[in-house]
């Protein structure tokens, strides 16, 4: 017979009903099918004390189920059934409460809650509005305004805070202790939360909020579709939960909610690559950085915040005393933020210390090179590393392109040596890429899994190829936007295109932003193994040499005033373009902006695809994380691989098939674009 999660025990005239559901305490189909018995089981008793096993109360929905047609018992009758009960029902709650365990925690009468438990409605997070009652509820019980900060924000509320608002009747340290206490003499029972009135709020928050999330949403609808449910609730409940209801089992089927929810899994999924599986991570509490520039500095700062003690290792005092303004102005920003209190900052830079000598970092667990991106140099850094530390000390290069097995030859003990490369700004950006040698060892790897999770960071695993995953798809990425530069298109136009595609800027702007001199030397590496069959838009050489290296630089693809940022079109570069074209006998035609969006999205897929079919990356889940994280991909639409399946890949076949053909000798199509 198999066990239910939700259990009934009598304590003389009090039931108490726990729900034990791991890891979350889901509202899986059984979950509602066992509160929906508990409901009956529990008649007759004076009151009933809803609680969870674990370390969480209910945490939401189980997503796994919502690609389904919906299964009864559903929730919204399931919250209805504990709203309307005899047996009133007391909501016991700690850790998390979420989503549907928001929703069933407002059908209860009262509602206790241990000091630190959060709340929160995130349905927005994956394109949905809540299913059950939650855009209806809310605005009842706390108030509109700290309801759109649930809903459309997708905002956790603490619990002393809940308190303030009316959402919680008891805060307490031990909530099983106080839930006993409190059932001891209950108070009369409240009016359900469904008949209450919405507490009066400004005649206009509605209008600006809409404004607001529209500025704000990057083109994700799903905050706009709370907004307009929880405007639903000033209407009487009977009419407003049908509607809510009715949306959220439309919203489930849509683009936007299929790629939020891939997305969601996905970042799980590549936490847990194939290459770890049964590995154990080391712990790691000392870390040693190389290279105090802005990477360094970023890195060391995200280890500090992390609870890491860090040594950071320059060539000389002066160059160490520079570095150790960096970390601290890092330190400073967050106090600016309110991330952390001056007491917080001191603690944190306590365990930091800056240095010219590599003995310092003796002790370390591991040693991370961010030094420019120069074989020889990286070499020299890991051989004085190799002396200084440990023997089983992990060393750990950040390179973006450079092969790490030469990075790391003649390192001894190989099997500690992997790939930690970080995103610029390295203490805000959430990518990691893990990158292996064939010498590394699972438990290396484990390793590098378990820091990126302590950094908050999205890690994802990646084999050893020219620019790992992400800067080898945006080679490909800006090559097909030299292309299009080359036949036709102006740096406007593709910006435009792909601004509209959803990533916050177009190739031409971000290189401006990060500067050319990073693409030109990457360029002039791999010029040597480069195919004089290959297209090659030479045009970028020139604007490099001739200073135009971007917005430092005041100029390159646009042009910038004194002291403003904003991309301006520039004639001057536009005319480059026009007279390239004509040198190299092109005539020149016009592209649609859907035209340039869908040639760059396919071949930003085909890449992905090769990677994947390579071995680079396990699964395509990886390259979409990448390009979320890493590169601005809009995650509304879930990452390319998950866009080329959606669409279909016969489509991203004939696309690549021309590009291809207007390019020949350019472009290497995957199987997958191949053989559809």
């Amino acid at each position: 017979m198999l066990s239910t999660p939700v259990s009934v025990r009598m304590d003389g005239d009090v039931a108490w009903v726990e729900i034990d559901s791991p890891p979350v305490n889901a509202t899986s189909t059984a979950v509602r099918a066992g509160v929906m018995s508990a409901i009956e089981q529990v008649q007759g008793a004076r009151v009933a004390v809803l609680i969870c096993a674990g370390k969480t109360w209910v945490a939401g929905g189980d997503m796994s189920e919502f690609d389904r047609p919906a299964e009864e018992p559903h929730l919204p009758d399931v919250v209805q059934a504990l709203e309307d009960s005899a047996t009133p029902f007391v909501a016991a709650m700690h850790g998390t409460v979420l989503g549907g365990g928001f929703e069933i925690a407002m059908g209860c009468a009262w509602r206790i809650a241990a000091a630190g438990t959060r709340f929160g409605l995130p349905e927005v997070n994956v394109g949905l509005i809540p299913g059950a009652g939650g855009t209806q509820r809310a605005p009842r019980l706390v108030g509109m305004e700290p309801a759109i900060d649930l809903a459309c924000r997708g905002k956790m509320i603490e619990a002393s805070t809940m308190l303030g608002y009316g959402g919680v009747d008891v805060v307490a340290e031990d909530v099983r202790a106080a839930a006993t206490d409190f059932v001891t003499s209950l108070p009369e029972r409240p009016k359900a939360v469904s008949q209450r009135d919405v507490p009066p709020f400004e005649a206009q928050i509605l209008e600006e909020t809409k404004a607001s999330l529209q500025a704000k949403s990057k083109g994700q609808k799903s905050p706009l579709e709370n907004l307009k449910a929880l405007g639903w609730a000033m209407e009487p409940f009977a009419k407003g939960q049908p509607k809510e209801r009715a949306l959220h089992l439309a919203l489930r089927q849509s683009e936007e909610s299929r790629a939020l929810r891939y997305a969601f899994f996905a970042e799980r999924a590549v936490a847990r690559p194939d290459a770890i599986s049964g590995a154990k991570a080391r712990s790691v509490s000392n870390v040693a950085v190389v290279g105090g520039g802005l990477m360094g500095a970023g890195i060391a700062w995200a280890c500090l915040n992390a609870g890491l003690s860090v040594v950071l290792i320059e060539r000389d005092a002066e160059q160490a005393q520079a570095a150790e303004g960096r970390v601290a102005a890092l330190g400073q920003g967050a106090l600016k933020r309110g991330k952390l209190d001056a007491a917080g900052l001191a603690a944190t830079l306590a365990g930091f210390t800056a240095t010219a000598d590599y003995a310092d970092a003796a002790k370390v667990d591991l040693a991370i090179e961010a030094v420019f991106e120069d074989l020889d140099a990286k070499r020299a850094v890991f051989a004085q590393l190799d002396a200084a530390l440990g023997p089983d000390a992990i060393l750990a290069t950040n390179t973006s392109y450079l092969d790490p097995e030469l990075i790391f030859e003649g390192i001894s003990n190989p099997a500690r040596c992997v790939g930690l490369h970080f995103f610029s700004p390295a203490h805000i950006m959430k990518l990691l890429e893990i990158v292996r040698t064939p010498a590394t060892s699972a438990e290396v790897l484990a390793t590098g899994f378990a820091l990126g999770k302590r950094l908050r960071k999205v890690s994802v695993l990646s084999g050893i190829c020219d620019g790992f995953i992400g800067n080898r798809m945006l080679a490909a990425y800006r090559r097909e936007m030299e292309y299009l530069l080359a036949d036709g298109a102006l740096p406007h136009e593709v910006d435009t295109a792909m601004r509209a595609a959803g990533y916050p800027m177009g190739p031409c702007e971000l290189q401006d932003l990060t500067g050319l001199q990073i693409a030109w030397a990457n360029r002039k590496r791999q010029a040597a193994d480069r195919s004089e069959e290959e297209r090659y838009f030479d045009l970028f050489d020139d604007l490099c040499e001739a200073g135009r290296l971007g917005q430092r630089a005041g100029k390159g693809w646009y042009r910038y005033n004194d002291g403003d940022r904003t991309p301006k079109r520039d004639p001057e570069v536009e005319e480059m373009i026009v007279a390239w074209s004509a040198k190299h006998g092109i005539i020149r035609r016009s592209f649609s902006m859907e035209e340039i969006q869908t040639r760059i999205l396919a071949v930003l897929a085909n890449e992905g695809a090769r990677i994947v079919e390579e071995g680079i990356a396990e699964r395509a889940e990886d390259v979409d994380m990448v390009q979320i994280h890493g590169y601005g991909f809009p995650r509304r639409r879930g990452g390319v691989m998950h866009l080329a399946a959606e669409r279909g890949w016969d489509h991203v076949g004939a696309t690549m098939r021309q590009v291809a053909e207007e390019s020949p000798k350019s472009w290497v199509l995957s199987k997958a674009a191949e053989d559809n």
